[in-house]
């Protein structure tokens, strides 16, 4: 870029004395130039070492296409600005009789190096990202010897196991697990969600995020290479390099362009001298054509549309591993789901909480999490992470005694309570109230646990446990929806909990109880049926049906070999990611064909008025002038390409 930006300047600098001391432009603007002894070859000296300086990249270019057999872009500039050097060069040699062309080949090569500097600068900004990325991680880190001793050292000299101080602010430069401590990590450069995150014991940390204003001490899992960081970085820049359907359709366009253009050029040249018009004139249409056809901008409308679209998915936690997925995911008129970890919570969670007469729900969820405070079960987990999702401070028990298949007795507040299943009623010989009777049965019927708590002879609440729904998994049904698109539910899970779970969100259809090998045949059944489907899952269970998908999209939480399989993986484990992917597919798909147009459509009408045809009405295309109409349709595919920005939204 700064290659072409320098060359650019110092060729204006050369063009000026070319423009001021040409013929036509004098007589244009009837004005005399100064003149000297010489001063009439001041437009072919300053043309020539424009030509050999400036024009250098587009004829090297121009070689190695026609060397490869894939004549384009370079091919026509330099054959343009190669016959207006050498046709000016025998005018003022006077070798034949004519017009020179210097001052239009110096004004074509200024305005070709300014296009190309601006179609770098305008990747080199989409692609921005990727330099944002590696400047999230800090060049220093605080680590922690045995003793407790903090020391700086450089994060190159980290290693996993190493424990690290998080200061309030700074940026945390490893993945690692939070060993003491709690914090809100903001880690919207990672994963899109705006919304800080807390950080506790046991918590996983990114590196590259930054700490909020509480102290972390953190174990380092994974350094350089390893870190979640630097996988986006490989991801966002393989799909921005690699190539799509919709690049290899632009540059067959850029192909027949070039010929057409060349077949063009080659019928001007012979027709005009056989209708009477001198060579000057001749030429003058020849390289116009050349020029105004020069598909500059085919060149540039995909790319930049790639670059963009990658970046806005990163920079919102979609990382397009394969372009192609990308592509097809605006075709898509059915989404599977799996069901564990993607639409639910992947961990038990108390779904609903049914009270005695005369006690809240905090209440009785307070002290049956109390209960179970030194429990192992999953049971006691879902009851004490319930308590703290709801901010519910749990008291110590004592007392604690576990009773293998029943329940779990513990002392609260000097109240003697057991907490356990239809077992633990059986052995303490009491009856639930009709109303608890009731919620106990519903949530059987829908595949959910049923736990009591029981003081004395006294059952005092039900909580029915399950893997509780995600909160946006409602919303992303609903989008998909209003996109018309079918949702599915497969799961190896049971039909009273798949069932249970389809009908809260409104999913249309169930695959229940499919054993993992099995899941690849419902994705083939449901391609079978002329859908194109998109799978999104987190297990390794899961990587066959990615794979076999028209789209796979992987839960970026998931295990690697799902993340690896997916052809989009979702950072965040958000399902509403998925329509979001879906939004940019479409309005990538958009801007492409936008863009193919603004690059090529406007050759229909400007190489028949670069050839000359309505020149008997005097209306003519200076090479110049064709130079500003290809470099403006340029700019126009760049700032076509940039609005993509504002046609995705966030979840």
């Amino acid at each position: 870029m700064a290659s072409f930006r320098d060359k650019f300047w110092l060729t204006l600098l050369l063009t000026i004395p070319t423009l001021i001391w040409s013929g036509m432009i004098q007589h244009w603007f009837d004005y005399t130039a100064p003149q000297f002894p010489g001063s009439a070859y001041i437009p072919a000296v300053f043309g020539t070492i424009v030509y050999f300086y400036g024009g250098s990249p587009f004829v090297r270019g121009g070689y190695h296409e026609l060397r490869n057999r894939l004549p384009g872009m370079m091919t026509l500039i330099s054959l343009a600005i190669t016959v207006a050097f050498f046709y000016s060069a025998l005018v003022t040699l006077g070798v034949v009789e004519g017009l020179d062309l210097w001052w239009e080949l110096a004004t074509l090569v200024a305005i070709m190096l300014l296009g190309h500097w601006i179609e770098m600068r305008s990747i080199n900004q989409a692609q921005g990202a990727l330099k944002e990325l590696a400047k999230l991680l800090p060049d220093m880190a605080v680590r922690l010897d045995e003793a407790g001793t903090a020391k700086e050292v450089p994060v190159a000299e980290l290693k996993r196991g190493d424990l690290l101080l998080i200061r309030p602010g700074a940026s945390i430069p490893a993945d690692g697990v939070v060993k003491e401590g709690t914090s809100a990590v903001n880690e919207a450069m990672i994963t899109g969600e705006s919304k800080p995150m807390d950080k506790s014991t046991g918590d996983r940390v990114i590196a590259g995020t930054v700490n909020g204003q509480g102290s972390l001490r953190v174990e380092v899992t994974g350094t350089g290479d390893e870190t979640a960081l630097a996988g986006i970085m490989r991801l966002v820049e393989q799909a921005q390099t690699s190539r799509s359907r919709a690049q290899a359709l632009a540059d067959r366009a850029a192909f027949y362009l070039t010929i057409i253009a060349i077949v063009s050029a080659a019928v001007t040249a012979i027709v005009w001298p056989l209708l009477g018009r001198p060579w000057s004139f001749t030429i003058e249409r020849v390289v116009t054509v050349l020029v105004i056809a020069c598909p500059h901008a085919l060149g540039l409308a995909i790319p930049l549309v790639t670059a963009i679209s990658t970046t806005i998915g990163a920079r919102n936690g979609l990382l397009v591993r394969d372009r192609r997925g990308l592509e097809e995911a605006r075709l898509l008129n059915t989404v599977v789901f799996d069901k564990t970890g993607t639409l639910t919570l992947g961990s038990h969670r108390v779904v609903k909480t049914t009270a005695a007469d005369g006690l809240t729900d905090d209440e009785v969820l307070r002290v049956a999490a109390s209960v179970q405070r030194d429990a192992e079960h999953p049971i006691a987990q879902a009851l004490m992470t319930s308590a703290k999702e709801h901010g519910i401070d749990v008291p110590m028990s004592q007392d604690f005694e576990s009773m293998p298949g029943r329940g779990v007795r513990a002392v609260v507040e000097e109240r003697s309570l057991h907490v356990g299943g239809p077992g633990l009623l059986r052995m303490l010989a009491v009856e639930p109230p009709e109303t608890l009777r009731r919620a106990a049965e519903s949530a059987a019927a829908d595949g959910q646990s049923a736990t009591y708590l029981v003081e004395g002879d006294r059952v005092l609440a039900v909580f029915a446990i399950a893997d509780a729904i995600r909160p946006e998994s409602f919303d992303a049904v609903k989008r998909l929806h209003d996109e018309g698109l079918e949702v599915v539910l497969l799961t190896g899970d049971s039909t009273a909990v798949a069932n249970a779970v389809a009908k809260e969100l409104n999913i249309d259809t169930v695959f229940a109880e499919v054993l993992p090998e099995d899941k690849v045949a419902k994705i083939e059944e449901l391609q079978a049926q002329g859908k194109r489907v998109a799978m999104v899952g987190d297990g390794v269970n899961d990587a066959p049906a990615l794979l076999t998908s028209d789209v796979g999209i992987a839960i970026g939480t998931g295990t690697d070999v799902a993340v690896e399989a997916g052809d989009v993986v979702l950072v965040r484990s958000d399902p509403r990611d998925v329509p979001a992917i879906i939004e940019l597919s479409k309005a990538t798909y958009r801007k492409m064909i936008q863009n193919l147009w603004w690059a090529a459509g406007y050759n229909i009408v400007a190489i028949p008025l670069a050839a000359g045809v309505l020149a008997a009405w005097g209306i003519l295309l200076q090479p110049a002038l064709g130079a500003v109409l290809m470099s403006l349709s340029t700019v126009v595919v760049a700032i076509n390409a940039q609005l993509l920005r504002r046609a995705v939204r966030s979840p």
